[in-house]
């Protein structure tokens, strides 16, 4: 998949941003701690986790290069209180640990749920707290049946062979015990709903195309083809009740670090 256009996903972005915050609120601080915000992003939310941390240390990781370089501008005023690590969620380990790991909208983007939440640990000391929500259940259970349709049409099928969906949208049963084998206590899982209603078809479309259609897009040959994909899917959503809703459901997650 090609990187993330940051700058848009910065601008489209409301419903993880407005998620974001109320997942940010879970999270008690003093403000001398040292926290990972795993999965960045743009870095708005983390320039909000670094206002709550006057004494403390911020480290911003993206798997995303051009989120990154996004939120380094953002954050530029923190000075030496934010470090920002490009690397894979599922393979960084922090050095020296930290007190907590806070994370929104990212846990999906990874397919070995095992191997992160085993980095996370390792990221934490004893007592460190995870607090985390991502995309989880029946997560855009009606947009993604409709794109398995269109991926398997006639005219379709062949750019899509071996075709495998770009995210793990995890229960939270499964989700607890992973985090216990992981060496977490105090584990807490749960589902919210949390529909996303866009205005119109612009900014559906625009929204889809850079944030949930991205992988598939990428397998087409031309933009009229892409656009033909992305017309379907956005043509389908008006004809909803209510039109152009997202289904989202949010996987939240509150685990301590045995």
């Amino acid at each position: 998949m090609a990187d993330w256009n940051a700058k848009v996903y910065e601008r489209v972005s409301a419903p993880q941003f407005a998620w974001g915050q109320r997942v940010l609120e879970r999270l008690a601080l003093r403000g001398d701690e040292t926290v990972v915000d795993l999965g960045c992003g743009a870095g708005r939310l983390t320039e909000l986790l670094a206002e709550r941390l006057p004494g403390g240390h911020v480290v911003a990781l993206d798997a995303s290069a051009a989120m990154i370089e996004q939120a380094r501008a953002r954050l530029a005023r923190f000075g030496d209180r934010v470090s920002l690590v490009h690397a894979d969620a599922a393979r960084h380990v922090q050095r020296p640990p930290a007190d907590a790991v806070f994370s929104t909208a990212t846990f999906h983007w990874v397919l070995d749920h095992d191997a992160l939440f085993a980095a996370i640990a390792a990221s934490l000391r004893p007592g460190g707290r995870l607090v985390a929500q991502c995309g989880g259940g029946d997560n855009l259970a009606r947009i993604r049946r409709r794109a398995a349709e269109l991926r398997a049409s006639p005219p379709l099928a062949r750019y899509f062979e071996g075709f495998r969906e770009p995210w793990h949208y995890a229960t939270p049963d499964e989700t607890r015990a992973r985090l216990e084998r992981a060496g977490f206590a105090d584990v807490r899982a749960w589902l919210e709903p949390a529909p996303a209603r866009f205005d119109d078809a612009a900014s559906f479309r625009e929204f889809v195309v850079h944030v949930v259609l991205r992988d598939d897009l990428s397998r087409l040959p031309d933009d009229a083809h892409r656009a033909r994909y992305a017309g379907a899917l956005v043509d389908a959503a008006g004809g909803d009740d209510p039109p152009f809703e997202l289904d989202y459901w949010r996987l939240n997650v509150d685990a301590r670090r045995a």
